[in-house]
């Protein structure tokens, strides 16, 4: 027995906008989210974009479960880069680059 795809309508949608300080940091933040893909590539459809300064995510489940912790999920991953980029940006941004 094979199970067909959902319909489009049938898929549960969410989208989240978050902001950043500059355009480069929302840059950082995507690139940094990109490198994980999802653990259930069938049930949960990711999406992330850039509005200038501000990352867009949208993601589409077959279950409003999968969506409660795949949103979970993203915006815990959104706080560490959030932490990190507050952390250690400017201190990057300033240092010198040394070519050998």
């Amino acid at each position: 027995m094979s199970a067909s795809l959902p319909r489009e309508g049938e898929w549960h949608k969410i989208s989240v906008r978050v902001p950043f300080a500059t355009p480069h940091h929302a840059s950082i933040a995507k690139q940094a989210l990109d490198v994980d893909r999802e653990l259930q590539p069938h049930a949960v459809h990711r999406q992330l974009a850039l509005d200038g300064p501000v990352l867009v995510a949208t993601f589409s489940t077959l279950t409003v479960r999968l969506a409660r912790l795949t949103l979970n999920s993203f915006l815990e991953n959104v706080d560490l880069v959030v932490r990190t980029i507050s952390q250690y940006a400017d201190e990057a941004e300033q240092r010198p680059v040394s070519v050998s």
